[in-house]
């Protein structure tokens, strides 16, 4: 019986983990490339997540409280292209993306999770930002800071 109950934690916590990451991934790309493209087409600024999706306790804290929240959702899609840059420990990533985000992190200097690193539309960084207390709306108001530059 202890078995079982040890084994049925193990999923749970496995699914639980697994759902966190799934959901912190809505509406973010993980194509960095692509992200750059679309971003100049549309004028929009890039956000780039380095985080540690299914590990990283203020990553998935920053997620929870901004990310998330319906507040910054639309605030994105209308100036925003998302990128996920993850390096999770418990779901894999295809060699391609691990390789991107790697290269990514070696560019950007990132040494600590989570770090946002903002772009112009024309990918020009204009700004790094961390967890930030305050919601989506203090949040926001640090990207507009970033705006024109």
């Amino acid at each position: 019986m202890k078995r079982f109950l040890s084994k049925l934690t193990a999923v749970f916590t496995a699914a639980v983990v697994t759902s966190t990451a799934a959901f912190a991934a809505a509406g973010w790309d993980d194509d960095y490339e692509k992200a750059v493209a679309k971003a100049k087409a549309e004028k929009k600024m890039v956000v780039l997540d380095f985080t540690g999706s299914d590990w990283c306790g203020w990553c998935i804290k920053l997620d929870k409280e901004v990310f998330s929240k319906k507040e910054f959702k639309d605030y994105a899609k209308e100036n925003l292209v998302l990128v996920e840059v993850d390096f999770p420990q418990g779901k894999q990533l295809s060699k391609k993306v691990k390789e991107q985000n790697d290269r990514l992190q070696k560019e950007h200097g990132v040494q600590g999770f989570p770090t946002i690193v903002v772009l112009n539309p024309e990918g020009t960084k204009v700004g790094t930002l961390g967890y930030t207390p305050g919601g989506p709306a203090a949040f926001i108001a640090k990207l507009d800071a970033l705006k024109g530059k």
